[in-house]
């Protein structure tokens, strides 16, 4: 998964990472950006896991979106 589209295209992104990672908030959300470390330091946080568990997480989700693709605008 490339992260530079995530971060371009977070609108639409961050409903899938809401779905994986249901405890984050919109503050979170919007603290995150399409950032991974942010995303790994706010799943530490709010799971009260490791950094290695948190990492373990995210390398299991980026595989899950490696098709994601934007919409196209119309």
């Amino acid at each position: 998964m490339n992260w530079d589209i995530a971060v371009g295209n977070w609108k639409e992104f961050k409903g899938k990472v809401k779905a994986r990672w249901g405890k984050l908030t919109d503050d979170h959300l919007d603290v995150i950006a399409g950032k991974r470390i942010e995303l790994s330091g706010k799943v530490q946080e709010a799971y009260g896991i490791t950094k290695e568990e948190a990492e373990k997480e995210i390398r299991l989700f980026e595989k899950a979106q490696k098709d994601f693709r934007p919409r196209a605008l119309p």
